[in-house]
């Protein structure tokens, strides 16, 4: 019956051309307008690392003071002391401090000219930590951090630029004049949200081509290339800027059990205590441990113009089936005299619910794939509401389009069931008797 009851829609649909169209019109333009801002939304709000965000952790102490804050909340980065000083106490199973910095990589050609490149000091176990993707050698040691080893991480794009893609695990490359031994190669990775430096991308950035121990960036006073935030100014030179109260680094760490993440919450507020008791601070400790998930919601990752226009779409998609609604209200009871003679013939009101309802579906199907063409254009063109950095997260993928066209549907037959409740409630007699 279903093959049947489609037959008869699709051809009452060819019957009405112009009001068919006005339907698929209403359909695909409103749930273009949907998933164009969703799929902006999805890529805005989505988790970065679904497999472990719930046991890495984000480290926040207050080392600004109450009359510095707003809402209690501590800053979102920490200063060289407390980083290290937390570090060093080894409370986590992994740890690493994270600050970007920003790189030359000088070729060995002369004849090319040196490559900015946008650089992450760190510590060896943030690769195992956030499950960085190798393709050639590993990441370097607990030992290299310890020494202080002047060996480097590069990203495939890097590779492929000074080595042509070939083998460079165990090759030199020049970073701003300094020889450093290449020990792995990664592949693209740019989670987004950037989770482990929202405080300096906002949450949205490209990947990093080149990864350095962070002891060996210290080494070298290379500055951070993010926010550098100071309650005062610093004393002159790098050691003093290293132990001022100024704020420049990420400090995660991992922990599996909610045991470790309490004793880890202990730990700071001990060591908060103690800063107090050493007339560092004058104010009570408040220190923050929150997960992947947390902290992207605390740091408001997801742009409010997503948000905004996510809700303006869905109501234009409401206000599109309004519409629809009429149209097949309209289009539903000029069939009222072929109703009433089906009616007569023994017809019951579920047949004429589900014929009706499956016309609509065609109808849903026609604007979800007019909705799929708009939703396509649509992500081409959010680069003029969004910023680009956020603007190219937003993809037609085979989930999208699938979510497209089932909404459509979906909207469509949604649509459908007051006009088909009023086809269902025609009386044969009356009809037969007024034709």
């Amino acid at each position: 019956m279903f093959a049947y009851y489609l037959q008869l829609g699709l051809r009452s649909l060819r019957k009405n051309p112009m009001l068919t169209a006005l339907m698929v019109m209403a359909i695909g333009f409103g749930v273009a307008a949907s998933m164009t801002t969703y799929s902006v939304y999805r890529a805005t709000s989505r988790d970065p690392i679904p497999q472990k965000s719930h046991v890495l952790y984000n480290t926040q102490v207050d080392a600004f003071g109450p009359e510095n804050i707003e809402n209690g909340e501590p800053p979102p980065s920490l200063s060289y002391i407390d980083a290290t000083a937390i570090y060093r106490a080894h409370k986590a199973a992994r740890q690493s401090i994270i600050y970007p910095v920003n790189v030359s990589v000088i070729p060995d050609d002369p004849s090319r000219l040196p490559m900015r490149e946008g650089a992450y000091a760190n510590g060896a176990d943030m690769f195992d930590m956030f499950d960085v993707p190798f393709i050639q050698g590993r990441g370097w040691t607990r030992d290299d951090d310890e020494k202080h080893a002047s060996v480097v991480v590069i990203s495939r794009e890097l590779n492929d630029k000074v080595f042509n893609g070939g083998q460079s695990v165990g090759k030199q490359i020049n970073l701003d004049g300094r020889l450093f031994q290449i020990v792995g190669v990664i592949d693209n990775w740019a989670p987004q949200p950037v989770f482990f430096d929202v405080p300096n991308t906002g949450g949205f950035d490209d990947g990093a081509a080149v990864f350095m121990p962070f002891t060996r960036a210290i080494d070298l006073q290379l500055p951070t290339n993010g926010n550098n935030n100071c309650v005062k100014e610093p004393e002159q030179g790098w050691d003093g800027y290293l132990h001022s109260e100024c704020i420049w680094l990420s400090l995660w760490s991992e922990m599996s059990s909610q045991s470790e993440v309490d004793a880890y919450r202990n730990y700071l507020n001990g060591y908060a205590a103690e800063q107090q008791r050493a007339g560092r601070w004058n104010w009570a400790p408040n220190v923050k441990v929150r997960n992947v998930v947390d902290w992207l919601d605390v740091q408001k990752v997801v742009p409010k113009e997503s948000s905004i226009s996510l809700i303006v779409s869905l109501g234009f998609l409401a206000i599109c089936l309004v519409n629809t609604v009429g149209l097949l209200l309209a289009k539903f009871m000029r069939r009222a005299p072929e109703i009433g003679v089906r009616r007569a013939l023994g017809a019951s009101r579920a047949t004429i619910y589900a014929q009706f309802l499956i016309e609509a579906g065609s109808v849903g199907v026609a604007g979800g794939l007019l909705g799929l063409i708009l939703t396509g254009l649509g992500t081409l063109g959010t680069k003029l509401v969004f910023p680009e950095r956020i603007a190219h997260l937003a993809t037609l993928d085979p989930t999208l389009i699938a979510l497209t066209l089932l909404t459509a549907i979906g909207a469509s037959v949604i649509a459908a069931f007051y006009p088909t409740w009023r086809a269902a409630q025609v009386q044969p007699a009356w009809q037969l008797k007024s034709n």
